[in-house]
């Protein structure tokens, strides 16, 4: 537990400072709390006097309790506020920071990254455990260090009197802290299961949302939520087995702390019987023995809790070590949008995709990838963009090697349009916005005009303010895929990537999307993966793939004039786009 408390203390960074600041507070607190009742001790002292005659009481020594009971008062609730104002932030502005931190990291890390920790990994990292850590950190620092801090102001409070009594509750803190470390074993030993636990929750749920649609359609609601069902059952066994565990542990500290007050008490009986302490000195440390450990009863919770802290401090750590796809990039800006592969191989793991391939695509020029799927034309466009690196070769832009650039200077001369569009969980214009975010209204409407969605973005009913569903939801995919199409307009970037921009679109909306794919490309270097032969027959150059390597290369009018795999693909797309009903 100590060594998570070390960590979360660290982990506080700059804000550390007012931590510290925070168990000064905690500390002057607890002597306010217990000088009071030493007052009171104090006062029947005198009261004891004044009745045997020894001296006598003025009316003014009530003035004076009062005021130094209000000052007590005064003073102990004006350290606990001085405690909360320096301690009860700090975990909502670090989680804060932490969450800036996560969503910076994931911006520049490689594609792969997202294939070794799952979705619901990260959703977790980012939501439930950060707000757990938010929620708890400081609250278990100040039950455990406060709670230890106070309990040293009272012991101190006691040796003043009795050093004896000081000695038992400090014997009564260590035994205490001997079941506290054993517990601290067997949350340690289970914790990482019950953060296994957490996750397969999250992921489970997740699939289940993701895939509600196809679980409908084919009516298996009750197999798909068994997942779930068990997922849940799990976490429940581990929960209960958690709680079985903890409890001899948890009553071994509380033993041993209540029957070290139990002992302060006895002990104290016993001097004053004896004569070595005045009654009202007894009566002091009796009230003493059933105050002294108030915080540190409440510990045992701390424990588990730290924990649980510690394996997500350790899953924090693990994304935040994640290597940057541009470490090494510099930002450049580049005056040429020539592209070029050289000897290039790119594998999935151990599955190879692409096989020492070589090609250029000039500036300004519209080159066509085609090839069975599988063969590695999406990942040609990965590699460009940047979101892999290759294993072995090289991409140059204008001569220059990406990898000598960072992502935001790379990536801000690429535009891409995907096949699945993704529109964020907000407003049409903040959708289109999302490719300039420093553009003015006029020319986003500018942008959704040449992108020929303007017409049907005027007749919703809030116009470019209406919110989209999450991933566009409520808009037809001829509507998302112009929306998308007016976003890379907005950026206007030198090279565009589409890939399959039309594969899913009905013909309806076919000839709006060809209309704004040719305004949006217009005097640009374009790259398009395209089954469509109307796409691709304009083409400067088509680059033909099969298992990873170009077979074929030329214009559509040479290779349709050779044997191979481009003619055989012209053949089924004929065949294909001229089906008929019988």
């Amino acid at each position: 537990m100590l060594k998570t408390m070390r960590r979360l203390i660290d982990w506080t960074g700059q804000r550390k400072r007012w931590l510290y600041w925070g168990f000064l507070w905690s500390f002057l607190q607890a002597l306010f709390t217990a000088m009071p009742i030493m007052g009171v001790a104090y006062v029947l002292k005198l009261i004891v006097d004044d009745q045997t005659g020894r001296i006598e009481l003025k009316p003014i020594l009530s003035l004076y309790l009062l005021l130094f009971m209000v000052l007590m008062v005064l003073g102990r609730f004006l350290f606990s506020y001085l405690r909360a104002v320096f301690q009860e932030s700090i975990g909502h502005e670090v989680t804060a920071e932490e969450r800036m931190k996560i969503g910076y990291i994931l911006k520049r890390v490689s594609l792969g990254f997202f294939d070794r920790i799952s979705v619901g990994e990260l959703v977790g990292a980012v939501t439930t455990d950060l707000s757990f850590v938010e929620m708890y950190s400081m609250k278990m620092i100040d039950t455990v260090i406060g709670g230890y801090i106070g309990a040293a102001a009272m012991i101190l409070c006691l040796a003043f009197y009795s050093w004896q009594a000081a000695v038992i509750a400090l014997i009564g803190l260590a035994l205490s802290a001997l079941a506290l470390r054993l517990m601290g074993h067997y949350s340690h030993r289970n914790a990482p299961i019950h953060q296994k636990a957490q996750n397969e929750i999250i992921n489970a749920t997740l699939e289940y949302v993701r895939g509600v649609a196809v679980i409908k359609a084919y009516g298996q609601e009750g197999a798909a939520i068994e997942s779930i069902r068990s997922a849940y059952r799990k976490q429940r066994d581990i929960n209960i087995k958690i709680e079985r565990e903890y409890v001899p542990c948890n009553v071994l500290h509380l033993f041993a702390l209540k029957a070290s007050s139990a002992a302060v008490a006895f002990v104290s009986a016993l001097l004053a019987m004896q004569g070595g302490l005045s009654v009202p000195d007894f009566l002091m440390l009796a009230v003493f023995s059933f105050v002294i450990f108030g915080q540190v009863e409440q510990v045992n919770n701390a424990t588990h809790v730290m924990q649980i802290i510690g394996p997500i401090i350790d899953k924090l750590e693990k994304i935040k070590q994640a290597k940057f796809i541009d470490n090494h990039g510099k930002d450049q800006s580049l005056n040429n949008y020539t592209i070029e592969m050289k000897n290039v191989a790119f594998a999935y793991d151990k599955r190879r995709i692409l096989d020492e391939i070589s090609f250029t695509i000039p500036q300004k020029s519209t080159t066509a990838i085609v090839g069975p799927s599988g063969s590695g034309k999406t990942t040609i466009c990965n590699l460009i963009a940047r979101f892999y690196d290759v294993d072995a070769g090289k991409v140059t832009i204008g001569g220059t090697d990406i990898r000598n650039l960072t992502l935001d200077s790379l990536l801000k001369n690429i535009s891409m349009v995907f096949q699945n569009v993704y529109l964020f969980h907000d407003t049409i214009g903040n959708n289109i916005k999302f490719g300039r975010p420093d553009a003015t209204m006029e020319e986003v409407m500018e942008a959704a005009k040449q992108a020929r969605c303007h017409e049907f973005i005027t007749d919703l009913p809030d116009g470019y303010d209406t919110m989209v569903g999450e991933g566009g939801s409520s808009l037809s995919g001829g509507e998302k895929q112009r929306i998308s199409i007016a976003r890379a307009m907005l950026k206007n970037a030198p090279i565009v990537i589409l890939d399959e921009a039309t594969a899913s679109i009905d013909p309806e909306n076919e000839q709006f999307v060809q209309e704004a794919i040719s305004a949006l490309t217009h005097g640009k270097t374009i790259i398009v993966i395209a089954h469509r032969l109307a796409t691709i027959e304009n083409a400067d150059q088509i680059l033909v793939l099969q298992d990873g390597q170009i077979v074929q290369k030329g214009t559509h009018k040479q290779l349709s004039h050779e044997e191979g795999v481009y003619r055989h693909f012209i053949s089924i797309r004929e065949k294909a786009e001229e089906w008929s009903l019988g």
